[in-house]
């Protein structure tokens, strides 16, 4: 089975865009005093990035000297927020904080330098929710109607319900006649 196009096009990035690297240019900018200090670790930053979107999860990592990479299964995934400041918008980029249950106070994972960021929210979102259909059509109903497949389950879930509630009954009868003097008051 092939993914949509919208997810192929997700599964295939592997790089941040190049405005990911204007970005450090101006941030690093910001500070001239420490400019050279501050721009070779982000252009390694910059040249080594890499994403991988799989089926099964998400990998990112970077590094020269020191390696780093985080890889998150989506079954992992908390909760996804997307941050950007006024340089960040102006260049179409934002950052994509996904967190885990991992005890962390910030995100496990920062993507960085992708244009298709709500895209990539969302099928982030898809993913960690276990949604496999993206094509399948939503269901909508009116205020006050209850949707077609809770109507034609609704008679089976009252019948389930009765059969339960008439073995409890049962259950609680049968304990009662077991236990001598149940039914009775002791004064003393």
């Amino acid at each position: 089975m092939n993914p949509p196009p919208h997810d192929a096009a997700i599964l295939a990035i592997e790089r941040p865009h190049a405005d990911l690297w204007k970005y450090y240019l101006i941030s690093c900018c910001a500070f001239p005093p420490a400019l050279p200090f501050l721009i070779l670790p982000a252009w390694f930053r910059y040249h080594t990035l890499r994403y991988r979107f799989t089926d099964e999860g998400i990998s990112m990592r970077w590094g020269i000297l020191f390696r780093r990479e985080v890889i998150i299964n989506y079954a992992r995934i908390q909760d996804i927020h997307l941050k950007s400041n006024i340089v960040e918008r102006w260049l179409g980029l934002a950052k994509i904080m996904v967190q885990t249950a991992s005890g962390n106070a910030g995100a496990e994972m920062t993507l960085e330098g992708i244009k298709e960021f709500e895209a990539v929210r969302d099928f982030l979102y898809l993913k960690m929710r276990g949604v496999k259909d993206h094509g399948a059509p939503a269901v909508s109903s009116a205020p006050g109607s209850a949707p077609a497949a809770a109507t034609v389950n609704e008679g089976e879930l009252a019948a389930a319900l009765r059969e339960v509630a008439h073995e409890l009954r049962a259950t609680r009868l049968a304990l009662a006649d077991r236990t001598p003097g149940a039914g009775e008051r002791s004064d003393v």
